[in-house]
């Protein structure tokens, strides 16, 4: 059983475009670095444990 859930959203054109930028720079996959904004949004507004 997948630990993972599914999300379909759009984005701004230019995000997306930034974000496939900064994939390919950090070697990453889109998807670790959405995580981890999402992480660290969480973390700001104070809605995940530290």
């Amino acid at each position: 059983m997948s630990t993972k859930g599914h999300i379909n959203t759009t984005i701004q054109k230019e995000l997306l475009i930034e974000l496939k930028k900064l994939a390919a720079e950090k070697e990453k996959r889109i998807n670790k670095l959405l995580e981890e904004a999402i992480r660290d949004l969480l973390l700001k507004y104070d809605k995940m444990e530290k």
